[in-house]
């Protein structure tokens, strides 16, 4: 990847990362509750109407036609965000939103490594193997500072 194809990627990544920063303060603000769906099902509606309101401004396509070719995707995708937003939930209303980093390194592991390199056969390269195993040491220092606490 070129520097200048690396500045783009970092901005749409920025974009992502402040999205979810965003999720977990407003979950954390929110008051606990015994059934976590009222939370994830109300921040899906907004965001669903955020979606909503959004289709106008991008190109126009065959919807139909798109969601009959990929339907099987689109529930794949929707159990991922189903499992992903529980996840969310339980993890930083039981142990707080420090523990993103736990979250961080795991999707390291399962989306790069499972689903890039195996699944997708992504080429990777000595430089992504270094920051994978920066990761995974990522996870034993967080371990480690949790346990002095």
């Amino acid at each position: 990847m070129q520097p200048s194809s690396l500045l783009p990627a970092l901005a749409v990544a920025l974009l992502a990362a402040a999205g979810n920063g965003l999720f977990v303060y407003g979950q954390r603000r929110a008051e606990a509750v015994a059934n976590p769906f009222l939370f994830i099902l109300s921040a899906l509606i907004v965001c669903a109407v955020a979606f909503a309101i959004s289709i106008p401004f991008m190109p126009a396509v065959d919807g139909l036609s798109y969601l009959r070719r990929n339907w099987l995707w689109a529930l794949v995708s929707g159990a991922g965000f189903y499992f992903t937003f529980l996840g969310f939930y339980f993890l930083y209303s039981r142990f707080g939103a420090s523990h993103y980093a736990l979250y961080a390194v795991l999707s390291i592991l399962t989306t790069s490594v499972l689903v890039g390199i195996v699944l997708m056969r992504e080429a990777v390269n000595g430089f992504h193997l270094a920051a994978i195993g920066c990761a995974l040491l990522t996870v034993l220092l967080f371990s480690i500072g949790q346990s002095r606490m």
